[in-house]
């Protein structure tokens, strides 16, 4: 694991992780494994961070004056190395895409993917999520929230330290507008049961498959390198699809 210390140069701090309050010990929901960062990834912070980069501020943010139109919006937290945010957006013009990543290579990477691809309807993050949320993106602004393969923190002592939550799940909700969709996957499925136990709880939260259901992979997800290391490993898939009720 590296430190703040490991971060490339000429880019931002790393972002403070998100914590929670566990009495008065706080626990944080990641951490930041920056590992090798390319001369390529810098040169894409300094190049086409301006184009497609979103600076947090900490205040509600304008995303029409950010894209130049207006149009539904979807989210992907958590981005790893843009993967499927790429495909999504190459696939789907008529949507604007943001995405959130706290790992500075794969933002980097996604950048230059971006670039390459003129991909101007989407715009990045390289902060944490909760903050994001809580700050910048206003109440039922977002068409779509999509959740791929989060950390799942296996082990038991540390499943606390996993991103869906009751309090998050809370905060994700309020964020999509009515008629909304939240997508989950994970390769894991002790997650998975976790991620029933919690959205099938959550408020204006209807699970598409029925109580404890999940849907084959949709086409809007590419196979990622996460799950096909998940299926060498003997690991199931399972995606999870909820619509938010209201009007």
């Amino acid at each position: 694991m590296t430190g703040a210390s490991d971060k490339p140069s000429g880019s931002k701090a790393p972002p403070k992780p998100f914590t929670v309050e566990e009495g008065h010990r706080k626990i944080r929901s990641f951490v930041l494994r920056q590992g090798r960062f390319t001369p390529a990834q810098q040169r894409a912070f300094d190049e086409a961070w301006p184009r497609f980069g979103l600076d947090y501020t900490g205040t509600p943010r304008d995303f029409d004056a950010a894209f130049g139109r207006a149009a539904p919006r979807v989210l992907e937290i958590g981005f790893g190395n843009g993967e499927a945010l790429r495909f999504a957006a190459k696939q789907d013009p008529s949507r604007d895409y943001i995405g959130i990543e706290v790992h500075a290579p794969g933002v980097g990477r996604l950048l230059n993917a971006l670039a390459e691809d003129g991909s101007d309807h989407v715009r990045i993050y390289h902060h944490d999520a909760v903050e994001v949320l809580e700050n910048e993106i206003a109440d039922a602004s977002l068409d779509e929230i999509r959740i791929y393969f989060p950390d799942p923190w296996h082990k038991k002592r540390h499943h606390k330290r996993r991103l869906v939550q009751p309090a998050f799940a809370n905060l994700i909700v309020s964020k999509l507008a009515p008629g909304g969709r939240l997508h989950l996957a994970t390769d894991w499925q002790d997650y998975a049961e976790q991620m029933w136990d919690v959205l099938d709880a959550t408020a204006d939260l209807s699970n598409r498959a029925g109580p404890r259901g999940s849907v084959p992979r949709p086409e809007w997800r590419p196979q990622t390198h996460f799950e096909s290391r998940g299926q060498r490993l003997g690991h199931g898939v399972w995606d999870l699809l909820y619509d938010k009720g209201g009007t």
